[in-house]
């Protein structure tokens, strides 16, 4: 896929089911590069992302469910929205199955649908900065604490396939403090909306 290829409703892929999602984390992350990420029609193809399996002192389901986590104990094929710092809105995607507390942070993407709103929200023009970090993106698409539990496969999140297999990068996730050596980072390869170069 070229990173600057530019997708359409007419080009977009099939929606992907709850299924989809009940797989391997490890498997499910650089499966979604390049799939298509919409929140009431707006946003754009997942360019990176981070895998968070249960038995990995990074993920907020290491030390059991809490308030905070419970969704990502529930089925896969969910969103899972948390505050970061206090301050900005994470989204993950819950994987593998019921109980196993796993899940997919979605870092970046390359705006496609929606561009003026994601604009808008961002208060900012240039297309690379508008999605490239989980912050940014959830602005972009207004996502919040009100989108945590909802199904990805129901709108208003509807998440859609690849049409092409992308060369898919590896690395080492960013921003954590644990299990840092991990190459659970996936991305894009030569991406320009990436959070951060592999």
């Amino acid at each position: 896929m070229a990173q600057n290829r530019t997708v359409t409703a007419r080009t977009l892929g099939k929606p992907l089911r709850r299924a989809f999602f009940a797989r391997s984390v490890h498997e499910v992350a650089p499966d979604l590069i390049g799939a298509t990420l919409l929140v009431n029609g707006v946003g754009g193809v997942i360019v990176e992302v981070e895998a968070y399996h249960h038995t990995d002192p990074a993920a907020h389901s290491f030390r059991g469910p809490t308030p905070r986590n419970m969704v990502m104990f529930g089925p896969p094929g969910f969103a899972y929205v948390y505050r970061s710092y206090g301050i900005h809105w994470c989204v993950n995607f819950v994987c593998e199955k019921e109980g196993s507390a796993s899940a997919v942070l979605i870092r970046a993407l390359q705006p496609t649908h929606g561009i003026p709103a994601m604009q808008r929200r961002r208060g900012l023009h240039d297309e690379r900065s508008l999605c490239s970090g989980p912050g940014k993106l959830t602005e972009a698409l207004a996502i919040t604490h009100a989108h945590n539990g909802l199904p990805l496969d129901t709108p208003p999140i509807q998440v859609h396939a690849r049409l092409e297999t992308p060369e898919v990068a590896a690395g080492v996730r960013i921003g954590i403090t644990k299990a840092v050596e991990l190459p659970w980072r996936y991305g894009l390869k030569g991406s320009k909306f990436l959070s951060k170069p592999f």
